[in-house]
């Protein structure tokens, strides 16, 4: 929470900034708890619908409520406790204690009833004299109130900024509480709630697991639209480890409608934010649940890339919000925040993705998926968004349709399994596939009537499967398998009973745009029409090709000095304004030139097996600047050059990149400062299957 100031203004960094924040990875290391915070944090907290008016007894219900309404499944797991949870005063020790009068079993036994729960908790004090609310504060009692906290079993600390602060500056009494709460061994996630103030994106990361970078959140359109407009340009200071906090939610509040709620949820997923609830789980709706707990629009968020969202285009009154995604696809937002609807649409390369004939294109809230060539437009309501996954559709060798994304448009009797049977009401909830004593690993189990779609790139030839029903219904059931290409049958098999052998099934897909699945009851009645789709795929056409990194497109980048240039040396600040690629008096055509701290994030989709470079110091600045070069794949850094000078004589890098997603390439300062750091990734290519291209 904070007391009423006038919003912050956003100050214009030097490139010498820059280069320090983008270094804050290797001061985090030094700093705070390795592992933490790798993904945005998800819980509830007490303050956005309740204020003060908390007691044991509401937490404990909330956190009970969590388990039984699905959340926690869905990834949340802090129960935080905001102010007022303290007593007036301090005890004859100087101790913080829980107000007897709310709280009268004290905070360990909360956490012990959190924890059995399979929950952490979360606690809240303030970097001043006094807590928002007056209660006291924990500045100049850091070590005490973290040893305090550490004893109790807490997980979690909101520090806030209000009270006198001592003539202490934030980092200074941030920076205080997180050297307490090392000192305690207990890994605490900290949470900076100063309001966005003092360039807190700046410094942050270096200090806390999350950061406010406004002032509060509240519960109507207009200030939650005011709060998104401040995350403009935040999105490079965010990552795993430490992330960009635009507070807490209030979805499932009486202030935001429906529409705006699911808005607002999807905005703050595509933002990286903490996905920290703020309504009362106890007693909340249906259609509240459903938007606090959907998977597709959570995995937004909580993908592990952990690249933020930001807003590409600014068309007034609607906007086009952007992640791109670890899995080469784009998260997108159509953001309509007019009074009336509007259409928005956008284009795959207004994302960044890897060119395709076709893309598959997912709204997250409907699950609906039409496939595209140039361009996507949606309806948006008003106070509305539409949230979208574009997913290159240019697919390779063989592969099972369990595996891809589908449209199911119908299906009998709960969903349709993906390598299981039909079971009852939940996705997973199928017995293995097994048809005539024969068990089938991949596959798609349905019930009649089942209808399901896939979207095809005209370079497939063949579909695959052994059809029949599952032998978990015995000599029950009875069905007919259909295979629908391009709106034309293809086959049609016999009336399929249980028990019976299964059926080869094999059609061409040559040239073909889009393949439906359908199993029909065989004229009994649905009863025991458990069909199995077994060993299911596609086969497409596969090539091997090499392609150069500065002809294709990337997810994302960061350069210390100037752009990332394509096939030239790392220049001024314009794009193109560098020189030619030199090194060891050898020109390459193609290449990368950049300047650190540099990251260069490209998307492989497993379809590429190595990488390979020439790297070294361009000659244009001759003997001068020292860098190092790294390649992580995945994740995990695969290649390290030794500290290359404009003296040193450039060297050959190969990485193996089999089966991997994503490859970033990065270069450091070797530790004599940015001067005339001009790297080279020379003739930089991949090795890949056409479609990795």
């Amino acid at each position: 929470m904070s007391v009423p100031r006038v919003p912050f203004l956003v100050l214009v960094l030097s490139s010498a900034a820059v280069l320090a924040i983008s270094n804050v990875i290797s001061a985090r290391a030094a700093a705070l708890p390795e592992g933490m915070a790798s993904t945005p944090p998800m819980g509830w907290n007490s303050w956005n619908e309740f204020g003060c008016e908390i007691n044991e007894q509401l937490i404990r219900e909330t956190a009970d409520a969590l388990v039984a309404s699905g959340m926690v499944a869905a990834g949340y797991e802090y129960i935080n406790i905001d102010d007022c949870w303290m007593a007036h005063e301090r005890d004859a020790e100087g101790n913080l204690q829980a107000d007897p009068s709310t709280f009268p079993s004290g905070i360990a036994a909360i956490a012990d009833y959190v924890h059995a729960r399979g929950l952490k908790l979360g606690i809240y004090s303030s970097a001043g004299t006094l807590t928002c609310a007056g209660r006291p504060g924990s500045i100049g009692y850091e070590v005490r109130d973290a040893a305090r906290f550490a004893e109790w079993g807490v997980d979690y600390l909101k520090y806030d900024n209000c009270g006198d602060y001592l003539g202490r500056t934030a980092i200074e009494r941030y920076t205080a509480m997180r050297d307490a709460l090392m000192a305690t061994g207990r890994p605490i996630m900290f949470s900076i709630c100063n309001w966005g103030y003092e360039d807190v994106h700046s410094w942050g990361a270096e200090i806390g697991h999350l950061w406010r970078t406004t002032e509060d959140i509240m519960d109507n359109w207009d200030r939650v639209m005011w709060i998104l407009d401040e995350q403009v340009g935040l999105e490079s200071y965010s990552g795993p480890g430490g992330w960009n906090d635009p507070d807490m939610l209030e979805v499932g509040n009486s202030g935001l409608t429906s529409i705006e709620s699911r808005a607002h949820f999807s905005l703050w997923a595509i933002l990286n934010a903490p996905l920290i609830a703020g309504n009362d789980v106890r007693t909340m709706s249906a259609g509240t649940r459903a938007i606090l707990s959907d998977s597709d629009v959570i995995a937004v968020n909580q993908d592990w890339g952990g690249i933020q969202g930001h807003r590409i285009r600014d068309d007034g009154e609607q906007e086009v919000w952007y992640k791109p995604m670890s899995d080469g696809s784009s998260a997108v937002v159509l953001l309509n925040r007019s009074s009336s609807i509007a259409p928005i649409a956008i284009t795959p390369s207004e994302t960044n993705l890897a060119p395709s004939p076709e893309y598959a294109v997912k709204d997250l809230w409907t699950n609906e998926i039409v496939l595209i060539r140039e361009r996507f437009e949606a309806t948006v309501p008003a106070h509305g968004a539409v949230m979208i996954l574009v997913s290159p559709q240019d697919t390779a060798g063989a592969m099972y349709l369990s595996d891809l994304a589908a449209t199911p448009v119908a299906n009998g009797w709960g969903p349709v399994e993906r390598d299981r049977s039909n079971g009852e009401d939940r996705a997973g909830d199928g017995a293995p596939l097994s048809i005539n004593g024969t068990s089938y690993t991949k596959g798609l189990g349905v019930h009649a009537y089942s209808e399901i779609r896939f979207a095809l790139n005209r370079r497939c030839t063949a579909f695959t499967a052994n059809v029949g029903i599952d032998d978990e219904v015995g000599s029950r059931g009875s069905v007919v398998f259909h295979v629908i290409v391009d709106g034309i049958e293809r086959y049609t098999s016999p009336v399929m009973t249980g028990g019976r052998a299964p059926e080869s099934v094999s059609v061409s897909l040559a040239g073909a745009s889009a393949l439906a699945l359908i199993v029909t009851d065989a004229g009994d009645g649905p009863y025991f029409d458990h069909a199995d789709w077994a060993g299911a795929h596609i086969q497409c056409n596969e090539t091997s090709s090499t392609s150069y990194l500065s002809d294709r497109s990337w997810i994302s980048t960061k350069n210390g000095w100037g752009p990332v240039e394509r096939d030239r040396s790392n220049g001024e600040l314009g794009t193109g304004d560098g020189g030619a690629l030199m090194l060891d008096g050898t020109r390459y055509t193609k290449g990368l030139g950049v300047h650190p701290y540099s990251e260069v994030r490209y998307w492989l989709g497993g379809r590429c097996s190595t990488f390979e470079a020439r790297v070294g110091v361009d000659d244009e600045v001759g003997a001068l600047g020292s860098v190092v070069f790294r390649v992580f794949v995945d994740g995990v850094e695969r290649y390290t050059s030794r500290v290359m000078t404009g003296a040193a004589a450039s060297e050959p890098v190969l990485v193996s990149v089999t089966g991997a997603g994503m490859l970033a390439l990065v270069v450091t300062d070797g530790g004599d400062g940015p001067s005339f750091d001009h790297a080279d990734w020379a003739d930089a290519r991949l090795h890949c299957t056409a479609n990795g291209s």
